[in-house]
């Protein structure tokens, strides 16, 4: 298997280089059970949201990364948006979502307890990679829905075009690798 070296705010790592298509492969990024890993993160990326009152994620690989934020912040609560929605959020708010990876038509969930929680907050999204920002902007329409004020957008990694945004702050970047 190859590798991909990239340090995360000082911190080296060797990302596994998988392809998901015969054209491409992408230095793949996973958070789930690496502790160590998620409270490094969660530390660099405190400085980047000051201010928010609520921070919010999508499952599943933001889940972590936003409870490790929440907690080095204070908040004793965080939002989190589900992509199929659950008995407890009969009552909640839900926004449709075109994932630009498989083309099709997504929704994010969000409860009325996580709801309420947004509603006059200002509110940092937090996610492990932004790529093509769909959940990005599923979850910024989740917040302004929600009656919240979208204060900071942060990830750990920006890959492909989102290296390019202005609107989100991470920690490094990372490459989509063509295949030729």
């Amino acid at each position: 298997m190859k590798y991909y070296p990239i340090t995360i705010a000082g911190r080296h790592e060797q990302l596994p280089i998988i392809s998901i298509s015969p054209e491409l492969s992408i230095a793949f990024f996973n958070l789930h059970g690496n502790q160590e890993l998620t409270e490094h993160c969660a530390k660099s990326l405190v400085p980047l949201i000051e201010g928010a009152e609520v921070i919010i994620t999508a499952e599943s690989k933001g889940l972590q990364l936003a409870h490790c934020v929440a907690r080095l912040l204070g908040h004793p609560f965080y939002a989190v948006a589900r992509k199929t929605q659950k008995l407890y959020m009969q009552d909640g708010i839900s926004v449709k979502v075109k994932s630009i990876t498989t083309g099709d038509e997504q929704r994010l969930y969000l409860s009325a307890y996580d709801t309420a929680l947004i509603k006059g907050k200002k509110v940092a999204i937090v996610d492990d990679v932004i790529s093509t920002g769909g959940s990005l902007a599923g979850l910024e329409e989740l917040v302004q829905k929600a009656g919240g004020k979208v204060l900071a957008k942060a990830a750990i990694l920006a890959e492909g075009d989102a290296t390019e945004r202005t609107d989100i702050k991470y920690l490094a970047q990372i490459p989509l690798i063509e295949r030729r």
